[in-house]
Parts: C-alpha cells; structure tokens; sequence
C-alpha cells in the first residue's frame, strides 16, 4: 500500500517536470543571447525536490543546517540509538494467540513512536543529561525491518562533557552484579552484549573480510576510563570475573556495548549512548545519521555518459520498504526532527542565482521580471544600502532579526 502511496506522490513530482523549469539567471541571459526563447527547451529536468522528506536533496539539506547548529552551538556531546523491541509488552499484549510482532507492523511503529515520545521527553524536558541546547535526530528502517533512532546532543556550555569523570555518570560499559540490581543486570544481557564475534564466531554480520570485528569486539579492559584521540572515550571496562553466557558463549565486560543505566533500565531496549564531545571531526557522525534510505543495489554510470539524470528514478531504483516504515509513512509520523530550526540561506555568484520559471513563459519576460531578478543574497545587500543596523548584522545572523 505505502509503495502505491509513495509512487503516486514520486508521479506528481515527475509530471510538473513538464512544467517548471529551473536556471541559472546567467544561463538564461545566454540561452537569449544564442537565440533561444522558448523557456520549454531551457533548464534541468526530472529531480526529485528537498519537499520530498527521505530523498537524497531533503537528507542533504538537513546535513547542512545541522552542520549549520555546530557552528553555533557547538560539537555534540551525546550520541545515541534506541532499536524497537519487538518484545516490549505494549506489543506483546496487543498479538493474538501464535502470532507474532513482525505479522503487526502498525502495532511496531506505533508502540516505537510512543516510546521515542517518551525518551525525548526525558532527554529535553526532564533533561537527564543537562540542559540541551540543539538536537537533530533521524529515524531508521534498516532490512531487518525493526526501526531505530539516531539522536545527537548539544548540550549547553555549563553542562559540557569533557572529564572521564563526567563520562562515567552517563555511560557504562560494564555488567552490573545481579546480587545488587537484577533488573539492570538482566536488560544488559538481553540487549547490550555484543556478538559474540572473532574466533567465538567468524560468521557474524559483524566480521568484515580481513577476520576483524568492524565495531573493534572484544574491547580491551580498562580500569578507568580515558579520553579519546579524536574518537569515543575508551570506557572503564574492568577485569572482574564477572562473565554472563549469551548465545553459548561466556562474555566478560569486553563485550558491553556502552550505555546508559537509567535508559537502559527505563525502556528495556538497546540504547547505545555515546560520549561524542572528544571527537573532532564530527562531519561523520552527521553523514552517518543522514545517509538516507537503505537500497539493494547499485549502478555505475559513467562521467561521459550524456544521457539525462532522472533523480527520482535514482531513488526507486532499488529501493527497500520494510512493512514498519511503511506504516510509519503512513500514520504520517516524522522521520527526522530538528531543533532550533534552521534557515537555509542561499550562496552565489552575480547574476548566478537559481531561477524557476514554467514551461510555457517566454524567456525574455521571465529575465525582465523582478522576482527572477532577486534573490535572497541580492536583497540582504541591498537592505544594507538604506538600514544601517543590516550592516552590524552577518548574512547568517540576517533571519534572526528581519
């Protein structure tokens, strides 16, 4: 049903291509200059526009106003990825007799939705990290079906991570003694034990090629934890005898995946929290979040190759639908959110601004109409000519105050 849904609104885009067109004002002056004035034969053609949310131009543009919140507010200090349990009771109270959670998809997005409602109300309202300052955060739904969330955390200036010690009162890396809190205990073996991986079992999806685990299983024990150089913390994982048995295998504190007790506790989930302020190119956990849908395969296409792009065909082409984001498009639930909002504000050259114009204009009136003939960028210097409080301001602070 969503596919139908999804091909429907991807053929409206596709049949105003016949329509709009889209140039730069120079080319348009030259196109004239050739001789050429019928706006039908002018611009590019069949992209699939930011307004489609979950496109390449939509994930794109989010990545640059995040990256836009980093300058500003700063590099993140958390990051973290909540994966839908498809045993959570919400659920499983809800199955009829021998059914099962992946035959109930609508039941998984919704039960999800809830529980991601409730995390983001700790996180910035009850603010159990610290005050926020910025967020951004990105719905995933992997082949495997069940989705996750990706959130990064700008946390105001007074709240900053930046001591081991700080580090250990948000994250773990440890497994608790059941004799002193079971339940803490118990969610960490069912949901944050890595693998097993490595020589215990070289078949796991995490092994790459070269016999190595791709997240670095088994970590090496730690007895306090450390800063990184440009990477996560190195967490305190300490040699204590404590094993627990997960899939056959004894597994030691090695193998914890970090997280945080209270979450971990509260949703009974697996909840990866990270401490990310000691990385410094954080452009790569930004991309990683905004990577945009899962596919099933790929084409090459040429440099050379002169045939026409077709964006929107680039974006069917393979494209993988789990039935939980499926009903998750169709409940109409957001699939990335950001806080504050940003702006995009346009760059470029003179007289090197887009265009949109339709088909059937003709160019000479499109060129000699001043909505072509401005752009955001033209007006914030022209409002600098007459407004002397503009000229205080820089183009990226324009917004905040006209």
């Amino acid at each position: 049903m969503y596919v139908k849904i999804e091909t429907s609104r991807l053929d409206y885009f596709r049949s105003k291509q016949q329509h709009i067109r889209s140039e730069l004002y120079q080319g348009i002056v030259d196109t004239i200059t050739l001789g050429e004035t019928n706006a039908s034969n002018v611009g590019k053609r069949i992209i699939l526009p930011s307004s489609f949310i979950g496109g390449p131009r939509d994930m794109r543009k989010r990545y640059m106003e995040a990256m836009a919140l980093v300058q500003r507010y700063g590099k993140p200090d958390i990051f973290l990825t909540m994966t839908c349990n498809p045993n959570w009771q919400e659920i499983s109270n809800e199955l009829r007799l021998h059914e099962e959670s992946q035959n109930r998809p609508d039941l998984v997005a919704r039960v999800f939705r809830a529980k991601l409602e409730e995390l983001k109300d700790r996180l910035f309202k009850q603010q159990i990290f610290g005050k926020v300052s910025a967020y951004v955060y990105v719905i995933e739904h992997q082949k495997r079906g069940l989705p996750h969330a990706h959130f990064l955390i700008i946390l105001q200036r007074d709240w900053k991570l930046y001591t081991p010690e700080s580090f250990d009162d948000i994250v773990s890396a440890e497994i608790p003694d059941k004799n002193t809190n079971l339940h803490l205990h118990n969610a960490v073996v069912k949901h944050m034990m890595h693998g097993p991986c490595g020589v215990l079992n070289p078949t796991n999806v995490c092994m790459k090629k070269n016999g190595y685990c791709k997240s670095h299983y088994p970590k090496n024990f730690a007895s306090s934890t450390t800063v990184g150089n440009d990477c996560f913390p190195i967490y305190r994982r300490s040699d204590n005898g404590i094993t627990v048995k997960v899939r056959g295998h004894n597994l030691d504190n090695r193998w914890v995946v970090p997280y945080n007790p209270y979450l971990l506790a509260t949703f009974d989930c697996h909840i990866n929290v990270e401490i990310c302020s000691t990385i410094t190119a954080v452009k790569y956990l930004y991309k990683y979040i905004y990577k945009g849908h899962d596919r099933v395969a790929f084409n090459l296409v040429s440099e050379q190759n002169n045939q026409q792009i077709d964006e929107i065909q680039q974006f069917q082409s393979a494209r993988w639908i789990a039935p939980p984001e499926a009903m998750w498009r169709i409940y109409g639930f957001v699939v990335n959110e950001m806080y504050p909002a940003v702006y995009s504000l346009h760059l470029h050259l003179e007289d090197q601004h887009q265009v949109t114009f339709r088909a059937n204009e003709d160019l000479i009136n499109v060129l000699n109409s001043d909505r072509s003939a401005k752009s955001m960028l033209t007006e914030f210097f022209a409002l600098n000519r007459v407004d002397e409080n503009a000229r205080t301001l820089l183009y990226k602070e324009f917004p905040e105050f006209y």
